[in-house]
């Protein structure tokens, strides 16, 4: 039996498709817009069109901009003969707050998954190894998540670069700041004693 109208049960379903967001999340934001002015309301939809309508993929790096090239693929202070390679613009974002990195990155928009049917021809695996092909790149650093899915793109990827002799490196993982040793698991554990540095 249904008990919300068409048009809610729609909108319902639509915030259901998203990422991280269950049937009661959907509904609390569904109902939340719905008590909106109605010109708060638009406002949202609005944006959303405009998003949709003019963020595109970088033609170089792949990262999600309004122009043709992302603002680090224009900054011409950046080292562009260093790609950090993530999964996606949350990771590229993450990296940056960091203030660490100074060279430019390629967004592979997802990681290699055969249980959900991705392979390496739905990322943008081709246009890495175009850069790479260039013949100006230094060092690619893959910074892949630690889970299945992105060491299996990090080891996929290092096996299609290896053969042009450039510098290949894995960001470290392991201990997060403030966390005890006693309550951490075996594999960041392991991690973090591989991912050692000199003091």
């Amino acid at each position: 039996m249904q008990y919300n109208a068409v048009p809610l049960q729609r909108l319902i379903e639509q915030f259901e498709k998203m990422p991280g967001i269950g049937r009661k999340t959907a509904q609390r934001i569904a109902f939340y817009i719905l008590g909106l002015p109605k010109d708060e309301a638009s406002a949202i939809s609005d944006a959303i069109n405009e998003a949709c309508e003019k963020i595109h993929k970088c033609a170089l790096c792949c990262n999600l901009t309004e122009d043709e090239l992302c603002p680090i693929c224009k900054n011409e202070k950046r080292d562009h003969s260093v790609i950090c390679v993530v999964e996606d613009s949350q990771s590229l974002i993450a990296i940056e707050k960091t203030k660490e990195f100074g060279g430019v990155y390629h967004v592979l928009h997802g990681a290699v998954s055969p249980l959900d049917g991705i392979g390496p021809e739905q990322l943008t695996v081709k246009e890495l190894l175009a850069r790479i092909g260039g013949g100006e790149i230094k060092e690619i650093i893959i910074a892949t998540d630690s889970d299945i899915e992105g060491e299996a793109t990090a080891m996929y990827l290092a096996k299609l670069i290896k053969p042009f002799d450039i510098k290949i490196s894995r960001i470290a993982f392991g201990l997060p700041v403030g966390t005890d040793i006693q309550y951490a698991d075996e594999v960041t554990l392991s991690r973090a004693i591989e991912g050692r540095r000199s003091m």
